[in-house]
């Protein structure tokens, strides 16, 4: 069973973001590919939504992932947004479909951006956008690439 409400379509998130701004909600986004969701996706979800009230994840579209990550997406964008949308640091999760996030980014406008600490904080694609930009701690031998290069051992 789908997550009610939390997956959007981009038009529809930023209809309900300024609803929240509005009430004074402090927003924050970030992005990814999030195609096997692992410990270190975890940690950093749950580290970017204590910079405000409400978390929105926007996830790469199968074709973007493709283009970013050969013989990528293991899952579906579809699977990858109700995965992200189950977990209770997540507001809500929508799907884009270019190689980066900036258009989305321009169209939200979130007060925060949060990515990864293998992202340098200039490098962070929107930071001239958001309010504030973080890099956050990244886990040292925990990726998806490396998930997957350990199952094509077995």
């Amino acid at each position: 069973m789908k997550p009610v409400g939390k997956i959007v379509r981009q038009d529809e998130l930023k209809h309900i973001l300024q609803g929240l701004k509005a009430q004074g909600k402090r927003v924050v986004f970030t992005n990814g590919c999030f195609d096997i969701i692992h410990i270190g996706h975890i940690r950093y979800l749950r580290e970017a939504r204590r910079f405000g009230d409400l978390l929105v994840v926007g996830i790469n579209s199968d074709r973007s992932v493709s283009i970013i990550k050969p013989d990528r997406p293991v899952n579906s964008q579809d699977q990858r947004a109700e995965v992200l949308a189950s977990l209770e640091m997540v507001d809500y999760v929508t799907i884009f479909d270019e190689e980066t996030p900036y258009e989305l980014i321009k169209s939200i406008q979130p007060d925060v951006l949060a990515k990864g600490g293998d992202w340098k904080k200039e490098d962070i694609i929107g930071s001239d956008i958001a309010k504030e930009t973080y890099s956050l701690p990244y886990i040292k031998g925990i990726s998806t690439t490396g998930i997957i290069e350990r199952i094509k051992k077995l």
